[in-house]
């Protein structure tokens, strides 16, 4: 394990522009939590987007569609998703419709749990399309801080410095054991869930998306 070598490449940075541009990152995330329950909606539909697909190309598509994630019929929303390449526009078009069930009441509904744990629970339960890592996605960027979103860019650096062995596939259990090392991680570099998963994703890709 060379978890010293990772934390060290963390601290660089933190004490580079990168620093900067997560926290303008993470204010963004937080203005669109407490923006309207359409807003946030809007963002739910980009994570069920994201699901075994590009989180760029899923940007890209989500400020294409717009308004249409809240007025477009199912066909019509199939139809725009295929134009602008997405991989399964016929599944995330039907999950996105039986999630309009709670578009009025999504920030009510949020704002209702006391505990966060419940409240990613209570998505992955009622929203089609969206897991562990989809639901964690949403919340973080929505502005909340102790989730991690495991994707393959995550899984990669854990991999590279020999942190855990290369992951086939994520159950409900190993999500949650990885996600306790992530948050060891967070600890040891003095930042939240939210800022590590930046930096993670900046050391793969040179980005910082959302």
């Amino acid at each position: 394990m060379r978890m010293k070598e990772l934390l060290e490449r963390i601290k660089d940075l933190k004490n580079s522009e990168v620093k900067n541009l997560a926290s303008a990152r993470l204010r963004e995330f937080r203005k669109i939590g407490n923006s309207s329950s359409n807003e946030i909606f809007k963002e739910l539909c980009f994570c069920i987007l994201t699901a075994n697909f590009d989180a760029e190309r899923s940007i890209r598509i989500q400020r294409k569609i717009g308004e249409g994630f809240l007025t477009l019929p199912e066909s019509g929303l199939t139809e725009k998703l295929r134009e602008l390449g997405h991989r399964f526009p016929n599944t995330r078009a039907r999950y996105i419709l039986d999630a309009r069930r709670y578009r009025n009441s999504l920030k009510r509904i949020i704002k209702a749990f006391d505990d966060n744990s419940d409240l990613r629970e209570w998505l992955i339960t009622n929203v089609k399309g969206i897991g562990y890592k989809e639901s964690s996605h949403f919340l973080r960027n929505i502005g909340y801080t102790n989730f991690a979103i495991i994707d393959y860019h995550v899984l990669d650096v854990l991999t590279k410095y020999n942190i855990i062995h290369k992951q086939k596939a994520l159950t409900k259990r190993r999500y949650l054991e990885i996600e306790d090392i992530l948050r060891e991680i967070a600890t040891k570099s003095n930042l939240t869930l939210a800022e590590l998963d930046l930096y993670l994703w900046y050391m793969e890709t040179g980005k910082i998306l959302k």
